[in-house]
Parts: C-alpha cells; sequence; structure tokens
C-alpha cells in the first residue's frame, strides 16, 4: 500500500511539472513573449556607432553625407539647425575651419565631410582633442560628387589646431 501511495504521489507531481512546463512554454508565444523580444532588442546602440548632425534643412550634400554615413553602418540623428556655424564654433571649432555641418559622436565633435574611415580612426584611437574638422566642402569628400584626390582633416583642441590626417 505504501509504494502504490508513493508511486500514486510521484506521478502526479510529474503531471504537475508536465502541465506547469506546457502552461509557461504556452504564455511565452503569447503576449508575454514581446516584452521579453524589448528586453532582448534593447541593447544599447554602440556611441561609436551613434552620430548626431546638426545641419541647415535646405544643404543636399548633409544629407548625401548622411546617407553615406548611414550605409556604413552608423546610426544617423539628424538635427535642422540652420545657425550650425555659430554652434560650431561654440564648441571649439575654428571660425577658419567651419565644415558645413557639424556632428556628435561618442564625446567628439566632427566638422564637415570626414570620410567614415577618419571618423572610426578618431573614435578607436581617442586622442585627447575636442575634434576634427574639413573645412569648406572639398568636391572629393563624401556627399560630394567627385571621390579621388586627398583631404586635409585637423584637430581641434583648446584652439589649438594640428594635421589629423592628410589622405
Amino acid at each position: 500500500m505504501k509504494k502504490t501511495f508513493a508511486f500514486t504521489s510521484l506521478a502526479a507531481l510529474a503531471v504537475a511539472g508536465a502541465v506547469s512546463f506546457t502552461t509557461l512554454s504556452a504564455a511565452q508565444g503569447t503576449d508575454e513573449q514581446p516584452a521579453v523580444a524589448d528586453a532582448e532588442t534593447a541593447v544599447a546602440v554602440d556611441p561609436s556607432k551613434e552620430i548626431t548632425i546638426w545641419r541647415d534643412p535646405g544643404c543636399g550634400c548633409c544629407d548625401a553625407y548622411a546617407d553615406y554615413l548611414e550605409a556604413e553602418g552608423y546610426r544617423v540623428i539628424r538635427i535642422d539647425d540652420r545657425d550650425f556655424a555659430k554652434t560650431s564654433v561654440s564648441v571649439g571649432v575654428p571660425e577658419e575651419g567651419l565644415g558645413c555641418h557639424l556632428a556628435k559622436i561618442d564625446g567628439y565633435y566632427v566638422s564637415g565631410l570626414v570620410p567614415a574611415e577618419i571618423v572610426e580612426r578618431l573614435v578607436t584611437e581617442r586622442p585627447d582633442i575636442d575634434g576634427i574638422t574639413l573645412p569648406g566642402m572639398p568636391q572629393n569628400a563624401p556627399g560630394m560628387a567627385g571621390k579621388s584626390g586627398t583631404l586635409k582633416t585637423y584637430a581641434f583642441d583648446d584652439g589649438e589646431v594640428s594635421v589629423y590626417s592628410n589622405e
């Protein structure tokens, strides 16, 4: 009798466990699953791949540059700022070195149409500077028509300017 009672108790526990497992599995396939999926996809974007661009809303080359960065794997946030030049100077970009827009990535300012490989080098090497600038709108810069020739990018920090890249 004791063996039958023990066997019946074990069988009941096994059935209860199977029912609980089935119920939990079924619940995950309903409304509870999106919350789990959202938690999994809510991983923060790598700051070295998220870039904010302040640009003149009528500037087609700024949009072309943003599209170029997106094609290079960046998440681009575009902010319309008709007075981006004033904003640029306020963060340390030298007036004589202004590019056609201002960007910020991983704590650095980037002024102008700087190629993605130079931006990547900046956030990888992490030099002790405020940022870099590619002055003006060179025809061979990303977002412009041409594709060949060298581009001289400058580093700026506390009023000091030096060549960062000449490629």
